[in-house]
């Protein structure tokens, strides 16, 4: 068999819910189509609920006790000093640029390895976001993890700067021309959206996808009151006047990027690729925007939260005759098994001590033969900082290591999960077995110094490397909605 070309395209801050075919509301005929043709994966989860450690986790296999990036990175992604000016006032907190995956074994090494010529588009997130990677010919990166639509920072062959051009095309534009530029060598392009991550303000997105939505009843999430732990610095729909109003941007960014994979998809045909390119789209961390009552995702509340809607992410592989067509996999799958995957489907096998360290494992008989239910040696497993949980289909449990919080869901009776059975006799049994089970996995697939439960990131970003054990390395500033009161330096445990 010809060896297949790669697409990987990553969305950020969307949630499994959040494809017009489970939320008819939202229109995505393309991501639609790709499920419809290709495999749909229903129950494939992040490694943590925000976004660099998610991506870290996705790229090594490794949870973050093992990779040691446990909050979104608000430290390391660019030196301020080897910025335009026009830059500098925007990162002059951020002085130095650190390689979090520096060492650690990751999946582009196993592309590169293969022969791939490879490309990255899009968001990196994961530290040092102007040095071109080993391998990468093409390297179009976001300088940080968010920014205007409408005026994005981006770095294009090594030249740090300002665009005025909406960045979900931006992406896209560059994205098709890579692909144009390679249509007779195998390439591995990876294609990281920065949708449909906030701001969902109107300004920022284009009028003609916002007005697609001009007649939208946004009856898919009915108005609640707010989590009592919503964070205040979350764009949050408070009222149903601004619920609807944040919705409409939110959409309106996966409406955007839908679009743009569908010129990706038509730079494939019309390169006579289509026949030879697996493409696989997922999405960083899930989303609430006002499931819950919390608006954001893991870290809309503080304590950080493990529901569904924050752990659940869309997985949909189209590709050649090998993918199944139209297959739905209602099997427990996480990003850690990504690298596993490809490992397998390259034919490499373990090797070194580094692999010790990857809880997953293959997914590819899901997705080329099929299989009856299956449930992996190890469970969905999570974590943000001292904040844990793992799910089996049944069950779910999150050890809260902040306030102690703990958590029980039987997800067969309560899949919103409404009803906390922490406390309750008849399901002690259950929660000490998954507490067991839990505390197991962590003690084999936690590197020192970087285990999560000695950390205490509260959502607000990670500064720098961890060097050594209780290492303070987190923005410790966070506000509660409900009183709108700054708590500076936050010692919750």
């Amino acid at each position: 068999m010809k060896k297949p070309n790669i697409v990987f395209i990553l969305s950020d801050d969307h949630g499994a819910w959040a494809l017009g075919r489970e939320t008819p509301e939202i229109i995505t005929p393309n991501l639609d189509r790709l499920a419809n043709e290709g495999t749909y994966f229903t129950n494939f989860f992040c490694a943590s609920p925000v976004c660099s450690p998610a991506r870290c986790s996705l790229v090594t296999g490794r949870m973050p006790s093992a990779h040691g990036v446990h909050d979104w990175l608000c430290g390391g992604n660019v030196s301020c000093g080897s910025l335009p000016e026009e830059l500098q006032n925007r990162y002059r907190a951020e002085t130095e640029a650190v390689d979090y995956l520096e060492g650690i074994p990751n999946c582009f090494d196993i592309l590169r390895g293969a022969g791939y010529r490879m490309g990255f588009v899009g968001k990196w997130h994961m530290g040092d976001s102007l040095k071109k990677r080993d391998g990468f010919e093409e390297w179009t990166v976001l300088l940080s993890g968010g920014c205007e639509y409408m005026h994005p920072d981006v770095c294009i062959n090594g030249k740090p700067q300002y665009l005025n051009e909406y960045v979900t095309d931006f992406f896209t534009r560059k994205a098709v021309d890579f692909i144009d530029n390679h249509p007779s060598e195998p390439f591995s392009l990876h294609l990281h959206y920065t949708a449909p991550h906030m701001p969902w303000t109107h300004d920022q997105h284009r009028k003609d996808i916002l007005s697609m939505y001009d007649n939208c009843r946004f009856d898919c999430h009915p108005f609640t009151a707010l989590h009592p732990d919503q964070i205040a610095m979350a764009e949050v729909g408070d009222t149903d006047e601004k619920r609807k109003y944040l919705l409409k941007g939110y959409y309106s960014a996966i409406t955007a990027m839908d679009e743009g994979i569908g010129k990706v998809m038509a730079a494939l045909e019309r390169n006579g690729l289509s026949e030879n390119t697996v493409v696989v789209f997922s999405g960083d961390n899930g989303m609430n925007l006002g499931q819950h009552g919390v608006w954001g995702k893991g870290n809309g509340t503080y304590p950080q939260n493990m529901y569904d809607t924050s752990v659940k992410v869309p997985f949909i592989v189209w590709g050649p005759n090998f993918v199944r067509r139209g297959a739905k996999v209602d099997n427990l799958i996480s990003h850690c098994d990504v690298l596993p995957t490809l490992r397998d489907f390259f034919g490499l096998s373990k090797h070194g001590t580094e692999d010790d360290l990857v809880p997953g494992e293959s997914f590819l008989e899901e997705l080329t033969k099929g299989c009856p239910h299956k449930d992996r040696q190890i469970c969905i497993i999570d974590e943000y900082g001292p904040v844990r949980m793992i799910r089996t289909h049944r069950y779910k449990y999150v050890y809260e290591g902040i306030f102690g919080g703990h958590q029980l869901y039987d997800l067969s009776m309560d899949p919103e999960e409404n009803n906390n059975l922490i406390g309750m006799p008849e399901y002690e049994g259950i929660r000490r077995h998954l507490a067991a089970e839990l505390e197991k996995i962590f003690e084999k697939y936690t590197l020192y110094p970087y285990e999560g439960l000695k950390t205490d990131p509260v959502g607000s970003g990670q500064k720098r490397k961890i060097q050594k054990e209780n290492d303070d390395v987190f923005d410790r500033e966070v506000s509660l909605f409900k009183n709108m009161k700054k708590q500076k330096k936050i010692e919750p445990r």
